[in-house]
């Protein structure tokens, strides 16, 4: 599913709602939530996962094409952990 797929639905679910409304309501949110993660915070949504940010410490890598030794900056990259119900949600047999 695509963001707009997912504006989509939550406008179908919702039809007091405008359309640029929801829209700016899921924009709102994941800007919140990358916000967050930019300050070093932990986002946790109950019962769906949470997202937080790891360091990677820098390293020497390999240009797979040449061979050549190229040095990789250390970087931050966010990581999501699953939740206890999502999890169980997704396993449960119908």
């Amino acid at each position: 599913m695509i963001k707009s797929e997912l504006v989509q639905k939550i406008a179908d679910k919702n039809p007091h709602l405008y359309h640029r409304d929801v829209e700016r309501i899921v924009n709102r949110v994941l800007d919140e939530i990358v916000d967050a993660m930019k300050g070093g915070s932990r986002v946790e949504l109950r019962g769906f996962g949470a997202f937080s940010v790891k360091q990677r410490t820098g390293r020497t890598g390999r240009n797979p094409r040449t061979g050549e030794s190229v040095e990789v900056d250390a970087k931050r990259v966010p990581f999501f952990k699953t939740g206890k119900e999502l999890r169980a949600r997704l396993n449960k047999k119908d």
